[in-house]
């Protein structure tokens, strides 16, 4: 993946996490350009399949494209940040990240959002 792919995605993103929406100035450590279908799943690096993500959602994303929806157990696939709106599937009380649907809620539970001092990071706590 080149600079210029790179840097379309860091400004599309406006410098902050595709997934938890913390703001890359609120983080110590630099953001990741991560691909949200794997390579290991055939993701390409196009445009299309890259989202700008704090090092803790990437690092808990990992290759995951589902997880188990914490309310009803059900297989559910995670958010698409070239797909979905945002506003959709999550809101914000504080720092804190609320999933708004199946999808959300399983996002926010397999990313971790509000764990390990995510909350202070975003300003909520």
């Amino acid at each position: 993946m080149d600079a210029r792919l790179r840097q379309l995605v860091r400004q599309r993103a406006g410098d902050r996490c595709e997934y938890c929406d913390l703001r890359q100035d609120q983080e110590p450590l630099a953001f990741h350009v991560e691909h949200i279908l794997s390579r290991q799943h055939g993701g390409q690096d196009t445009a299309e399949n890259l989202a700008l993500a704090c090092h803790h959602c990437n690092l808990h994303k990992g290759t995951n494209l589902s997880g188990l929806d914490p309310q009803t157990g059900e297989l559910t696939r995670l958010f698409h940040p070239r797909l979905d709106d945002w506003n959709e599937y999550f809101t914000r009380r504080g720092g804190e990240i609320i999933g708004l649907s199946a999808i959300g809620r399983t996002t926010v539970r397999l990313l971790k959002m509000n764990e390990d001092g995510r909350l202070q990071l975003r300003g909520g706590a």
